[in-house]
């Protein structure tokens, strides 16, 4: 929902001059100023300003003053605005979140990380704290004794605490992760305080909503107002971090100028460099022969990861004499599907479903693996975004069998550490893997150049030093 003026009513005893300017920093369209309440103009610091849906202008640098400006900034301290995290919230997302905060204390910054209005509570987690320390990362949440009633009234209170702990941190750099809520937060807070805002583009959000549901189109009144509050982030920010060549692509067909966007891509800690550990206690937990070849994905088991190609390809594999064994890794909405379609495809125990398991034991699960698949469909979203998944696959050795999509060009080159297949052609599935499975040698000649170049420059390590000189060019760091 787009936020206007009127949805900051209910703070306006406690905080008239701050519910004031939260509701017209927040808004997308133009906001009538209050007569006779103070304004404060500050400087634009994008020169782009954005233009979304019929001719409305979004982030308006006229605003009511919050009051107050944070002090002196803490010389190399950054706060991430994220939507969930760790220990409570495990993923991809998640993931990276974590890893970036750690590599960047690592490497002399001081990262704290706040996450969205009512996490974890609002989710079922009865934690009130309002800071956690994961691994010396600071977790800050923003838990009010009671939840505002509509997206709107969400969206200000969530700007208003995350105002008071900008005055109490005095952060130099606001990292805001998508989706837009986070974006439009921080880019209000940069309106109230003066401090710089990187957007990181993790995924176009609308773009995976179209495949969550049958029928859903790109005119869409929900597409087209979730891509127009994404694209005004993007536009709006002083610097547009993002995972691949083509989301930079794609975030700069969106009108965001090249030089204002820095590919920032997934990454793996030294850890998953280290040798594998032995994989004979996993695979006799899970019924796997020491002689079966196994193929198998760590996911969300959502649609657009395709997985169900995977499974007939294995069908029709083990159909001439393979001796293959399915293992797939996860949980997600589409689980129930996918286990009652290995059991019409005459499966049974070939095709392995774990669910979720802890992040310290992706490890293992990679040790009992022959060959990593990411059999992603030609959606739009795969086309462009890259995941982390193959990527910790890779950097532990194994050879990566990938829908041959743009975005998984970035990370598997064809023949040198993996394959690049047809998306959703289970036979040339099938026959791709099956001449892979048949030769340790180019197996293991894929796996060490698949290692090999994540070694090279897809460590969190490398990573931190990236956002670290993108800061300081924003002044920062």
């Amino acid at each position: 929902m787009i936020l206007a003026a009127s949805v900051a009513v209910r703070h306006l005893r406690a905080d008239p001059v701050r519910a004031a300017g939260l509701a017209l920093r927040l808004a997308p369209g133009p906001a009538r100023r209050p007569a006779g309440w103070a304004l404060a103009r500050l400087p634009a610091r994008d020169p782009h300003r954005v233009r979304g849906g019929a001719g409305r202008a979004y982030g308006p640098s006229a605003v009511a003053a919050p009051g107050g400006a944070p002090g002196t900034p803490v010389p190399g301290r950054v706060l991430h605005l994220v939507t969930n995290s760790l220990p409570y919230r495990n993923a991809g997302y998640t993931v990276r979140t974590h890893a970036i905060a750690r590599a960047q204390r690592q490497a002399g910054l001081d990262p704290q990380v706040v996450t969205r209005l009512g996490f974890p509570v609002a989710q079922g987690v009865w934690d009130g704290r309002s800071t956690q320390v994961v691994d010396g990362v600071p977790y800050h949440r923003l838990l009010p004794l009671r939840m505002p009633a509509t997206p709107g009234a969400v969206l200000a209170r969530n700007a208003e605490l995350a105002a008071r702990l900008v005055e109490r941190l005095r952060p130099e750099v606001l990292h805001a992760a998508t989706d837009h809520p986070n974006g439009r937060v921080a880019l209000a807070l940069r309106e109230s305080f003066g401090i710089p805002v990187v957007y990181e583009v993790r995924g176009f959000l609308e773009e995976t909503w179209l495949t969550q549901g049958p029928g859903r189109s790109p005119d869409d009144a929900s597409f087209r107002e979730r891509r127009a509050l994404e694209t005004h982030c993007m536009r709006s920010a002083d610097l547009v971090f993002t995972l691949g060549e083509a989301m930079k692509e794609e975030i700069v067909a969106r009108g965001v100028p090249a030089e204002r966007v820095r590919v920032v891509p997934n990454a793996v800690d030294d850890v998953f460099l280290e040798p594998l550990p032995d994989a004979g206690p996993l695979r006799a937990r899970l019924g796997i022969g020491p002689d079966e070849l196994v193929v198998g994905t760590v996911s969300t088991l959502t649609p657009h990861e395709g997985i169900g190609t995977l499974l007939r390809a294995g069908a029709e594999m083990r159909r001439r004499g393979v001796p293959l064994r399915l293992l797939i890794v996860g949980d997600g909405p589409l689980r129930p599907a996918l286990e009652r379609q290995a059991a019409e495809l005459g499966l049974g125990d070939a095709a392995l479903f774990t669910g979720r398991v802890p992040y310290t034991e992706v490890r293992s699960y990679h040790a009992v693996l022959d060959v990593f698949a990411v059999p992603r469909t030609p959606d739009r979203v795969c086309q462009l975004v890259t995941p982390l998944k193959p990527v910790e696959a890779m950097a532990s050795g194994l050879p990566v069998a990938a829908s041959d999509l743009k975005a998984m060009g970035e990370l598997v080159e064809d023949e040198v550490n993996g394959k690049l297949i047809p998306s959703e052609d289970p036979h040339a599935w099938a026959e791709t893997l099956e001449v892979l499975l048949y030769s340790a040698k180019r197996r293991r000649t894929m796996g060490e150049n698949a290692h090999n170049r994540v070694a090279r420059d897809r460590t969190w390590a490398h990573i931190a030093v990236r956002t670290r000189d993108a800061y300081c060019s924003l002044g920062a760091g």
